[in-house]
């Protein structure tokens, strides 16, 4: 495999999926280097259904390799909400702050030693003719009481890794790099490529 399309139309997500797959001496696109492909509607009930919903679609109409993520954040004292609606919790337009603001609300009353929770991150990798490959990834840590912090996006703000006293947003992005959900998913896909390779 030399080239692979990633299923996304988000240029900050692209980046992170080019820097990592160029260590693997493959050259990366994504959604943005094609017009008119339809919107994959994301009807599965889990991240790993939705991942593997928008690689096999993608993979069909373009005949190429594709990979795609699923991935969201889920608090146990929200019986594991927002999970796979993170992105559209408080409403169909995707605003970050609007998300932020309805997790805190609803966790108002819980306690600091309750407020754990972790990001998942599901890949998908389909290529016509072969099984799909599937791998997980979490960042486990807990629901901060107010937000802090400017990098990152989504729930970076609220949102405090384990074995840390700052949210993710506060961290560099080089050290959300290496402890991201995202890293653990494709440290587990390059080791299942490296078998194929073998």
């Amino acid at each position: 495999m030399d080239e692979l399309i990633i299923a996304t139309k988000n240029a900050g997500k692209a980046k992170e999926f080019q820097q990592f797959f160029a260590q693997l001496h493959i050259r990366v696109k994504s959604l943005l280097d094609f017009d008119d492909l339809p919107e994959v509607e994301e009807t599965g009930t889990t991240f790993a259904e939705n991942a593997r919903l928008k690689a096999e679609t993608i993979a069909e109409l373009l005949n190429m390799p594709v990979l795609a993520d699923d991935s969201g954040l889920e608090i146990d004292a929200l019986q594991g909400r927002p999970g796979i609606y993170s992105a559209r919790y408080a409403g169909e337009d995707k605003d970050d702050e609007a998300n932020i603001r309805k997790v805190l609300e609803e966790m108002q009353s819980v306690p600091m030693e309750n407020r754990t929770a972790r990001f998942v991150c599901v890949l998908a990798l389909a290529e016509k003719g072969k099984e799909t490959v599937i791998t997980e990834g979490y960042c486990e840590g807990k629901i901060a009481l107010h937000p802090a912090g400017e990098n990152g996006f989504g729930y970076d703000p609220i949102f405090i890794p384990e074995g840390y006293t700052n949210t993710l947003a506060e961290l560099d992005p080089s050290v959300k790099q290496e402890i991201s959900h995202r890293r653990h998913a494709m440290d587990q896909l390059q080791a299942l490529l490296q078998q194929r390779k073998d």
